[in-house]
C-alpha cells in the first residue's frame, strides 16, 4: 500500500493563472518522500551524522495531468518501485479525490558529504524495499 502524505493547496503555491505553479509539485513530492522515509523508521538526519549518507535526486520524470487549484485538498502517493544498494526509485502521485493531477517517478541515490556514491547501510536498504 503506498504511504500517503496529505496537503492544501495554499495561495502561495499558485500562479497568476490561479493554478499549482509547476515547481511546486516537486516541493509537495518532496515533503511526501520525508515523510514517507520517515515512517519507514528512517531517521535521515541519524543516517547523516552516524554514516555520513545523504539522499539526493538523481533523476526525474514528471507528468503534469490536470491543474489543482487555490484550496483543493491534495494527497501524494509514495511508493518504492525498486531498491539497490545505493539507489531507490519511487513513484509519487497527486491526487484530488480520484483524480490523478500529477505524476512523477523520482530515483535517489544515496551520497557522501564529498559527493561520491554511496552504499546504503544493509537495515536502512531493507526498510526502504519495505521488508
Amino acid at each position: 500500500m503506498a504511504h500517503q502524505f496529505r496537503l492544501r493547496v495554499y495561495y502561495e503555491d499558485t500562479d497568476l493563472a490561479g493554478v499549482v505553479y509547476y515547481a511546486n509539485y516537486l516541493r509537495f513530492i518532496e515533503r511526501a518522500r520525508t515523510e514517507y522515509v520517515r515512517t519507514l523508521g528512517v531517521d535521515q538526519v541519524a543516517l547523516k551524522r552516524e554514516a555520513g549518507i545523504v539522499f539526493a535526486v538523481r533523476h526525474l520524470e514528471a507528468d503534469f495531468i490536470r491543474p489543482a487549484r487555490f484550496d483543493d485538498e491534495l494527497v501524494v502517493e509514495t511508493e518504492p518501485e525498486a531498491v539497490t544498494g545505493a539507489r531507490m526509485i519511487l513513484r509519487q502521485r497527486v491526487l484530488r479525490g480520484e483524480e490523478l493531477v500529477f505524476a512523477a517517478r523520482v530515483t535517489l541515490v544515496a551520497l557522501r558529504a564529498s559527493g561520491q556514491p554511496a552504499r546504503l547501510p544493509a537495515n536502512i536498504r531493507r526498510m526502504l524495499a519495505g521488508g
